[in-house]
């Protein structure tokens, strides 16, 4: 009965009981799925030996016991559309749902797009209370959709995912999310600053359903999981079974191979088999350095995607799960995992490609 009335209480009573986030999650949570289509685009395979460059691994140079031993559990690498490597560890496997937490924000990112490409949305330079009637137009007058891609919306938010009272532990614990975005507070004014909050992703999922008259799940499942070919379904976190919205700056379950379906849409410039699914500008524009916007590792944020200056890009969560894209090698590298383990995965799939020649 005690363990009941902690999980039904409220958002600090479900996390002192759960903890901090971690990757089975979605078993906790009540869930949306989101169902692909009649046919799977598959990869080729032609599996080969993969090297950890020597400067990462000890004497033995054991690939799978160092992702292994660094909370890995799947480790992808994809290119010219062919699987060279692909392993899962810790009872993992290809048919696991894979929790991404952030790398749910390029997903929100690429329907943002597409909601503007279809007219559902002026431009990124319109005004979120536009979409969004319940935003306080004397704090918010200000706010427009690109301040919230680029993580500059001047909301005041706490992103600590250690601090019970922080408002991500509330977005991700809490049972009614609405409630919470109807209580936002300014801290500053939008495009002075960059920094990262989970919020804005999460208002912009609600801008893409107020626009599209749809749920960002419905919307997801019709413009990207049924004409990406993925094979399996996915499973979207909500708030509640009462509420039902999706936690969209997290919480998006899926098989790995589906997570490397979606890079493979921005390794082709958003063209999907002869289809433009999301424009070829949008792309360019997520995928370019446009400011000064660096994260904790330095790396640029454009659109909620991490840039490098070498011309990758990659989507990123916390606990190091990774979608990479390397256009010039035309490489997709997946990593997911139970914790960073003091690793710049993204410095290392760079290290990786360039130390087994890839070209």
């Amino acid at each position: 009965m005690a363990i009941l009335l902690l999980t039904n209480s409220c958002h600090v009573g479900r996390y002192f009981y759960w903890n901090v986030a971690n990757i089975d999650d979605y078993k906790k949570f009540e869930n949306a799925r989101i169902t692909p289509g009649n046919t799977a685009f598959e990869f080729h395979k032609n599996l080969k030996k993969l090297s950890i460059p020597p400067s990462y691994s000890d004497e033995k140079n054991d690939t799978e016991e160092f992702l292994k031993n660094h909370k890995s559990v799947a480790f992808i690498l994809i290119q010219n559309d062919t699987i060279l490597y692909e392993n899962y560890f810790s009872g993992y496997d290809s048919s696991s749902y894979l929790t991404s937490f952030s790398v749910a924000k390029s997903f929100v990112s690429a329907l943002t797009g597409i909601a503007i490409a279809e007219g559902h949305i002026g431009s990124v330079h319109d005004k979120v209370y536009q979409y969004l009637p319940y935003l306080d137009t004397s704090r918010f007058a200000l706010l427009t959709i690109e301040h919230l891609l680029n993580m500059r919306s001047g909301i005041k938010a706490n992103e600590g995912y250690y601090n019970p009272f922080g408002e991500v532990a509330k977005f991700y614990y809490g049972k009614n999310l609405d409630k919470y975005l109807r209580k936002l507070k300014k801290e500053g004014e939008p495009d002075v600053n960059y920094a990262y909050k989970s919020v804005n992703t999460q208002l912009l999922a609600d801008v893409v359903e107020h626009a599209t008259q749809m749920p960002i799940q419905v919307y997801m499942e019709k413009k990207l999981w049924k004409p990406l070919g993925m094979k399996s379904n996915a499973l979207w976190s909500v708030d509640s079974e009462k509420n039902k919205t999706v936690k969209a700056f997290c919480c998006l379950n899926a098989r790995a191979l589906d997570y490397a379906r979606f890079g493979r849409l921005y390794l082709r410039k958003g063209n999907w088999q002869g289809q433009q699914l999301l424009p070829e500008s949008w792309i360019k524009r997520s995928t370019t350095i446009l400011s000064n916007n660096r994260d904790s590792q330095g790396y640029a944020y454009t659109y909620q995607w991490r840039v490098t200056d070498y011309g990758a890009f990659f989507a990123r969560g916390i606990k190091g799960q990774y979608i990479f894209v390397w256009p010039e090698k035309n490489i997709i590298a997946l990593r997911y995992g139970k914790s960073y383990d003091d690793i710049d995965w993204a410095r290392l799939m760079k290290s990786v490609i360039e130390f087994n020649g890839l070209k």
